[in-house]
């Protein structure tokens, strides 16, 4: 569905849900106009290699880019050693609803057998492996392969990603061209916790997404 039938949709909705003393002549009308509005989809721009900034080294640039963002980044010698670093943390240790999607270490809730995503509304933890990173922004791509609800990305107090450390790009360029977008199924590009400063300029933590975003080289 296009931006113009969502446009349409809505239009006609708010046409039903209010009593604006419109006949049905006119509301046929109005639908009618904006469908003749309709124009020509655009195709996607293609990626344009060029002599894009680079970095000497990316692992650092990652690390240093996801701390600017509020998150943070360590690198580990291997995935075995995730269970010992995040036992380091009170809030892992009283953790009593974690996903995890790493098999190295399993978690308590099952995602397959949940019908109802808002029965995730306690999840507290969240594991799960990032396809690649990005070291000019800090973002990391994430896709729903290994996720039945892909809410658990946002309603989920603590983020864990797991990302191989030579699975690093430069820049946006190289990223949406490892992405292969569009494909089908879901996929974002997630960069430090969730936070807003629209008021009073005043900056929150976890205002509508993760606390915070643990993010592991390995």
């Amino acid at each position: 569905m296009d931006r113009f039938q969502q446009c349409v949709i809505i239009v006609s909705r708010q046409f039903t849900r209010l009593n604006t003393g419109l006949g049905m002549d006119s509301r046929s009308e109005i639908l009618q106009r904006l469908n003749r509005q309709s124009s020509e989809q655009v195709a996607l721009p293609e990626v344009i290699d060029g002599d894009w900034i680079d970095f000497p080294d990316l692992q650092l640039q990652l690390t240093t880019t996801i701390q600017t963002a509020g998150g943070s980044c360590e690198i580990l010698d291997n995935v075995g050693q995730l269970a010992d670093r995040l036992n380091e943390f009170d809030a892992w240790r009283s953790a009593e609803n974690v996903f995890s999607a790493i098999p190295e270490l399993p978690g308590n809730v099952q995602l397959e057998k949940i019908d109802d995503p808002h029965d995730l509304e306690n999840l507290d933890f969240v594991v799960y492996r990032g396809q690649f990173a990005v070291a000019e922004n800090g973002a990391i791509w994430l896709t729903d392969t290994d996720l039945k609800h892909r809410v658990a990305f946002f309603i989920a107090q603590f983020l864990v990603l797991v990302v191989d450390r030579q699975a690093i790009v430069a820049t946006m360029h190289q990223a949406y061209s490892r992405a292969k977008v569009p494909q089908p199924g879901f996929g974002l590009f997630l960069s430090g916790p969730s936070k807003t400063a629209d008021i009073e300029q005043s900056l929150v933590i976890g205002a509508h997404g993760c606390r915070q975003l643990l993010v592991y080289l390995v």
